[in-house]
């Protein structure tokens, strides 16, 4: 099928400025959009009522103003499923990386910190007979859980809205949130970013959580308190954490979480695999397609 319509391009990663898509945007019929482009009333307006569709190449979407959206009768198009896969083996190889400090080792051995063999030395957690927590058993969730099970791991507990029937495939068990806190080895953050969850992981959170426990978060950065998480990593009250997101993105260098060493801090690449993200960018763009020509799209936002 061919489509004939006229493409303003920002031809570059780095994100367009504000200015430049206040501007490109004037007129348009359709927005194919980033993570990192803030689509709010302003860029709303200034694309004026042409506007009928907007793409975005994520499963994520706390980037857009929903509410506004909806009121406007535009179409919303994202990408999820494509990205589960991806994004739950970076979520595993971050929580080994983070329980077996990696990334400590290999700067030992850059440093030349690799002297003799020492009893504990860079000890750290095993999978094996372990409990392990999910936050929200949805896609990437039970992607996660699958790819865990084959470590040997004892239990695997899961917190969220309701129970899900799919978790029977893991040998899941539905618990309240505190005693899954309470209970797991390695706590795993998967859920969406909604009110309800936003600053979920704060201090309360982290001081129900074993002493031994590993945190891992690969949902969103708005999730936690990253204060609270400092201080909780610092002062031992939990053994380590692992994050692929945080607030905001990019994390400042100077921010006090990249001065521990039992923090492991990833730039937000849950999707980065080549063949990931050449699915993304097709299923985005044929979601603007069918948005503008009034045709079904391939994966729309039900607003």
């Amino acid at each position: 099928m061919k489509h004939k319509c006229n493409l303003s391009l920002w031809d570059s990663d780095e994100p367009v400025p504000r200015a430049e898509l206040l501007k490109g945007v004037a007129g348009a019929h359709g927005l194919l959009c980033l993570l990192s482009d803030k689509i709010d009333t302003e860029v709303l307006d200034a694309a004026g009522p042409n506007l009928k569709v907007i793409s975005t190449l994520s499963v994520g979407f706390d980037h857009l103003a929903i509410d506004e959206i909806k009121k406007r009768g535009i179409r919303v198009g994202y990408t999820p499923d494509v990205l589960t896969d991806a994004t739950a083996e970076l979520t595993v190889a971050l929580l080994l990386a983070t329980a077996r400090r990696l990334p400590e080792g290999v700067e030992e051995v850059k440093n030349g910190g690799w002297s003799t063999w020492k009893p504990l030395w860079l000890c750290g957690y095993g999978l094996s007979d372990s409990t392990v927590g999910v936050i929200g058993l949805g896609r990437i969730g039970l992607a996660i859980a699958r790819r865990l099970k084959p470590f040997g791991v004892k239990r695997l507990l899961y917190t969220g809205r309701q129970p899900k029937p799919q978790a029977q495939e893991v040998d899941g068990e539905y618990v309240p949130l505190d005693s899954l806190l309470s209970e797991s080895d390695f706590v795993i953050v998967s859920c969406s970013l909604t009110p309800k969850t936003q600053g979920l992981c704060d201090q309360t959170f982290f001081s129900k959580m074993k002493k031994t426990a590993v945190f891992i978060n690969t949902s969103r950065g708005a999730v936690v308190n990253q204060e609270d998480l400092f201080k909780a990593l610092s002062s031992g009250q939990i053994a380590a954490a692992g994050l692929d997101v945080t607030s905001p993105e990019p994390l400042p260098t100077d921010h006090p979480l990249l001065t521990l060493k039992n923090c492991v801090v990833l730039p937000h690449i849950g999707s980065a695999t080549y063949s990931t993200r050449g699915v993304m960018a097709e299923l985005s763009a044929n979601n603007l397609l069918a948005g503008l020509t009034g045709s079904e799209m391939p994966s729309e936002l039900k607003l």
